[in-house]
């Protein structure tokens, strides 16, 4: 959970929550800050005092203006970028360096042009060390998991998007991720292979509740997905500014979810609090602009 700013104005503190249950802790970030220093020796605050604690099966969407930071924080996490002060830790230990135990799912699909499906799903495992033949089971039972069991000798070229996108699916889940990270993983999309997506996500994700933090600019995705949206605020010196429970009843099927009252009213209250940084960090980029 987000922890509490007293100075923040009621409307945004009204929206936290301070509750907490009985299921541990996954990803703690601790007055985090991550900072930039270019050539010419000016330094760029990408994020300052984030505060976040996420529990262990948690599902959490983050939403904010363009280029505040989101996928710095994923970044850090993952541990491709040290936090300049502060601290993250993933189930109890200190990040330093890369993770093991962390899937990242980008917004770009990472497959291998020269490898098929069924290669690419199963890299992880054979960098790894783990036997060919073992290998190969595990990656054609994640290729039929995601609806692609007769596609496993197709090259990347030969497939759709939304297929590729499993493909990327089962490569990341195939190595077993405690926490998982995507950064805009559907956004390329076209509406209705992302809402397949999004529901095979569900799927996947409801089997054994792995702790996933998911950065996404669509609102409507974040709150079919997630257990808690958190916004966070305009850059630069990017923090969290609000945070909202999601409690609209699982299983769900996203093109059903926006029918819903309960979707209108949560995407009214999490809009108002997005909107002021949108337009602020609009405003940002006009004054640098000028």
């Amino acid at each position: 959970m987000a922890h509490p700013d007293a100075s923040a104005p009621p409307s945004t503190r009204s929206a936290v929550r301070t509750s907490a249950d009985d299921r541990r802790s996954a990803v703690d970030f601790r007055n985090v800050e991550v900072t930039f220093r270019s050539t010419n020796g000016s330094v760029y605050t990408a994020c300052k005092d984030v505060n976040l604690t996420l529990e262990d099966g948690e599902f959490v969407a983050i939403v904010g203006p363009t280029g505040c930071g989101k996928s710095t924080l994923l970044n850090v996490v993952a541990g491709i970028l040290p936090c300049s002060t502060g601290s993250v830790s993933v189930f109890g230990q200190q990040v330093h360096g890369i993770q093991p135990g962390i899937g990242y799912m980008f917004q770009n699909d990472a497959l291998l042009p020269w490898l098929t499906a069924r290669r690419n799903v199963e890299l992880g495992l054979k960098f790894r060390g783990d036997p060919a033949p073992s290998a190969e089971a595990l990656a054609n039972e994640w290729l039929a998991r995601v609806g692609l069991a007769g596609f496993g000798d197709r090259y990347p070229h030969q497939l759709s998007g939304g297929m590729r996108k499993r493909v990327a699916l089962a490569q990341m889940m195939i190595m077993d991720p405690k926490v998982i990270l995507m950064d805009e993983p559907f956004s390329a999309l076209d509406v209705q292979t992302r809402q397949l997506m999004e529901n095979e996500l569900l799927d996947i994700w409801s089997a054994d509740r792995r702790t996933v933090i998911f950065v996404t600019h669509d609102l409507e995705e974040a709150i079919c997905l997630a257990d808690r949206v958190i916004v966070l605020s305009a850059g630069p010196a990017t923090t969290p500014v609000a945070e909202f429970t999601i409690d609209i009843p699982r299983p769900r099927d996203v093109t059903e979810i926006v029918h819903t009252q309960a979707y209108t009213d949560l995407h009214t209250k999490i809009w108002g609090a997005l909107k002021d940084q949108v337009l602020r960090s609009y405003e940002n980029q006009r004054k640098g602009a000028a």
